[in-house]
């Protein structure tokens, strides 16, 4: 099967059904099968075929999700564009993976028009209104001319989506994901969220990352959930769809929890009608969650990675509170190891790096075998998280392997130290990083925002950890900042702050 088969059902069944509701539009099944059936004929008839490559780079929109199924439907790739990069990095992705069809938003018409030259052949389709060398999106689907079979046999291991990684570490992978992929990932969520065409979900996180896009927006369509789509992340708007359209699902980012919380109506807006909020993508503040219990929300985590879809591992809404801190136990459909630097199982309580085995897993990195064998190794994902599991098997996630100091021989995991720090309600941000030092090989060092208004020492910040963690892993150095660079959904960017530190030791 391929995906589009997903809204061919529902336009069957209900046809007058809203799927997605847009600021200003409503999209029925039977309009987004519609839509579907038209950009898939459009698309064939502008050279997209199997394993061809079509791009978007935009806002969230109902016409990104359609494109998604119509590349569905022909077997091709679907690449959406990250709309918070620059030119330049744009045109790392589209020269590894040249599209045969961009279709790019009026607000980023003219960053791409830079890159035309490099672009070569790319047809180039402009959301808006036409201007010299682009096509106009209404004279686009006027291209679709006879409909294409619905019954095409597409193989389930047919890539469908390759989302790139943000290239913090270097030149950015694309990660090569299966229709197989989101078909199994939709049903790990189906199960962690309990799932029905009753529920009502709002999207707000960027349909660019597969957090966005499959912890709750393409599952929802599988099973003929009703979509609130926003074109991006907006704190009154989120409010207002949360009261109005009486939402029950949603995944809400700690950066966007934080901003909801700072906001006058976080403690007087109606979250009724709320099942559950689902949050992750970084590390949660034990204060996030205690703040949203407060409010009668059960917030339940989620753990993965673009490479596994990204739902690997969950906490259930039965286990919220009793649980609270940890990202639960391994998804329906996947497996779960902790190992060592052998392979070998680490013992109950011991960490190691968290590997994941699954369908909803990645086929590989786009044109790149060496990394691709590098993490895809005798069947599992290495994830190059730290974890351990308790006595329950549920999993904490320590750190990045990566970001894991090793001072005067001991192991130490960022994140601990982080976490206790986020506790502090002076602190808006907090990260611990490592700093090569000729006598303990590398000492930790406290990067942190202070809230507005708010005034903090390095004494009162390292007070935060006494009696808390060993004296070891207390930082050496505490440095204040007034914000940390982070990416699109909130996550800081540790190579930028290890290089904050470094030259903050060189001045």
């Amino acid at each position: 099967m391929n995906l589009s088969e997903w809204i061919d059902r529902h336009a069957g069944l209900t046809p007058d059904k809203t799927a997605i509701r847009f600021p200003g539009r409503e999209v029925s099944y039977a309009a987004l099968a519609a839509l579907t059936d038209r950009l898939t004929s459009a698309l064939a008839a502008s050279g997209v075929t199997r394993g061809r490559c079509v791009a978007y780079l935009g806002y969230n929109s109902p016409e990104m999700l359609a494109l998604l199924f119509a590349c569905a439907r022909l077997g091709a790739i679907f690449m959406p564009l990250n709309w918070r990069l620059a030119g330049p990095e744009h045109q790392q992705m589209l020269a590894d993976c040249p599209p045969t069809v961009l279709f790019v938003e009026t607000p980023f018409l003219a960053q791409t028009e830079t890159l035309r030259a490099a672009l070569g052949g790319i047809t180039l389709i402009a959301m808006g209104q036409a201007q010299e060398g682009w096509i106009a999106y209404d004279d686009f689907l006027a291209r679709a001319s006879s409909p294409i079979p619905r019954d095409i046999r597409t193989d389930g291991q047919a890539p469908l989506l390759i989302c790139y990684t943000s290239g913090s570490t270097g030149k950015p992978k694309g990660v090569l994901l299966t229709q197989d992929a989101l078909l199994w990932n939709a049903a790990n969520s189906t199960d962690m969220h309990g799932l029905t065409a009753e529920d009502i979900i709002l999207t707000t996180l960027p349909l660019f990352h597969v957090g966005g896009l499959n912890n709750q927006t393409t599952p929802g369509l599988a099973v003929g959930c009703t979509v609130v789509l926003h074109p991006k992340f907006d704190v009154d708007a989120t409010f207002d769809a949360i009261e109005r359209e009486r939402v029950t699902l949603t995944v809400l980012v700690p950066a966007q929890l934080d901003m909801m919380m700072a906001h006058p109506r976080w403690q007087s807006a109606d979250l009724s009608s709320l099942r559950m909020i689902t949050t992750g993508s970084t590390i949660v503040p034990e204060r996030l969650i205690r703040a949203v219990h407060a409010r009668g929300v059960p917030l339940i985590q989620v753990y993965g990675s673009t490479e596994t879809c990204p739902i690997a591992v969950y906490l259930k809404v039965q286990d919220a509170e009793r649980k609270a801190g940890t990202t639960g136990k391994p998804a329906r459909h996947c497996r779960m190891r902790i190992a060592d630097d052998l392979g070998q199982d680490v013992p109950q309580g011991a960490t190691g790096e968290i590997l994941v085995q699954g369908h909803n897993v990645m086929s590989g990195y786009w044109n790149a075998p060496e990394a691709t064998a590098a993490v895809l190794r005798n069947g599992w994902f290495h994830t190059g998280d730290m974890g351990h599991l308790d006595a329950e098997g549920y999993l904490t996630v320590d750190g990045r392997r990566k970001e894991m100091i090793i001072s005067g021989g001991e192991n130490i995991y960022p994140a601990e130290i982080e976490n206790i720090l986020l506790e502090c309600p002076d602190i808006a941000e907090a990260s611990v990083v490592g700093r090569s030092d000729e006598r303990w090989g590398e000492i930790v060092v406290a990067v942190v925002a202070p809230k507005e208004g708010r005034s903090l020492g390095a004494e009162q910040v390292l007070q935060l950890l006494d009696g808390r963690i060993a004296r070891y892993k207390h930082p050496k150095e505490v440095v204040f900042v007034g914000q940390l660079p982070k990416t699109a959904l909130g996550k800081i960017r540790k190579d930028d702050v290890r290089r904050m530190v470094a030259h903050e030791e060189t001045a």
